[in-house]
């Protein structure tokens, strides 16, 4: 699980393209934008930057291997059991989507599977959910601040005491296909 706001399609884009294009685990995407966003926009700026498929994630939609999943604008998307669902629910922290709610439907489905990973933005949203995905035995990961555009959210995170590591992009890239190796 991936969640991010300011400056976060472009930290997206080079955490994406630095994943082998043989990379199996999905990876579900909130990234904060406007709700009149065009949706292929950012499916298409970071599926030209990645080898993996980028899609806009759909309600119901089973979860497959490889895949990089978009929220879509002004829905939350949850993860239940190996199926997206898409949420019209109020804002969370005037967030929709929001990173939180992402995070804690991942580690409610899957508990010690997750890895939660927070990059740059301006706000606290992912860091309750860190919580939720620490407490449930998964990992979280976040960016280093120092090379965030902006550091409130992973900030937000180490302030929990929930975060495994801090890691500029190059090196989450490798600890996420180190890990995919290891699955």
């Amino acid at each position: 699980m991936v969640g991010a706001s300011w400056g976060g399609m472009a930290a997206m884009g080079r955490l994406l393209e630095q994943l082998p294009p043989e990379f199996r685990v999905p990876v579900a995407v909130v990234q904060h934008r406007a709700t009149s966003s065009m949706s292929g926009v950012m499916r298409n700026y970071l599926a030209s930057r990645s080898g993996l498929q980028v899609v806009d994630a759909e309600d119901k939609e089973p979860i497959e291997e490889g895949k990089v999943y978009l929220a879509p604008a002004d829905y939350h998307l949850l993860v239940d059991d190996g199926i997206l669902a898409l949420s019209l629910e109020a804002p969370v922290g005037l967030s929709r989507p929001s990173v939180d709610v992402l995070f804690e439907s991942a580690a409610e489905s899957y508990g010690p599977g997750v890895t939660a990973v927070v990059l740059t933005g301006a706000n606290s949203d992912g860091a309750r959910g860190a919580l939720a995905v620490k407490g449930a035995g998964g990992i979280v990961l976040v960016q280093d601040p120092e090379e965030a555009e902006r550091p409130e959210m992973p900030e937000a995170v180490i302030r929990t005491g929930a975060a495994d590591g801090v890691y500029r992009i190059k090196d989450l890239a490798s600890w996420l296909t180190d890990w995919d190796k290891e699955k």
